[in-house]
């Protein structure tokens, strides 16, 4: 039988937000990734956002984090905005704060969706808007001993 409209799994889920963190410790894909597990998703999209050795054509050495109070609150906004806009079944994010160093993890976020389009979509407009949107801000150090300050929004 194929799916249709009407059932309820081609929807999105009552309560789809199921994580939302900022966090001081080492994130985990894992925890992220069972966060989203849903038995009537059919596709789910994961985005790790990691510490890199450049930026702007300098090698970073490492950065630091930070973020204003409210950005938890914000993170869960704009989840609250994307589950509004796609079929989404269930959706995490977590952020980094403090010191991290090449390789870090810095962002996790996942949504599962019905379907892979969906679910595509839906995760790109989640770091994307995250990224733009909440109070997070990076302070990189450079090999050479500058530094700069990265602001999200």
């Amino acid at each position: 039988m194929a799916p249709t409209s009407d059932h309820p799994g081609e929807q999105g889920a009552q309560d789809p937000v199921k994580l939302i963190g900022i966090r001081e410790t080492a994130l985990s894909v894992d925890e992220v990734f069972r966060a989203v597990g849903d038995d009537a998703a059919g596709g789910t999209a994961l985005f790790v956002g990691t510490v890199r050795d450049h930026d702007g054509g300098a090698d970073v050495d490492a950065l630091t984090y930070s973020c204003h109070p409210s950005a938890e609150a914000e993170m869960r906004r704009i989840a609250e905005k994307v589950v509004a806009e796609f079929p989404v079944r269930a959706l995490a994010a977590v952020h980094r704060v403090g010191d991290l160093a090449v390789g870090d993890l810095a962002v996790v976020v996942a949504v599962s969706c019905p379907h892979r389009g969906e679910a595509f979509e839906a995760c790109r407009k989640l770091i994307d808007d995250l990224k733009h949107e909440v109070p997070i801000w990076k302070h990189q150090k450079f090999s050479d001993g500058s530094e700069e300050w990265v602001g999200a929004c």
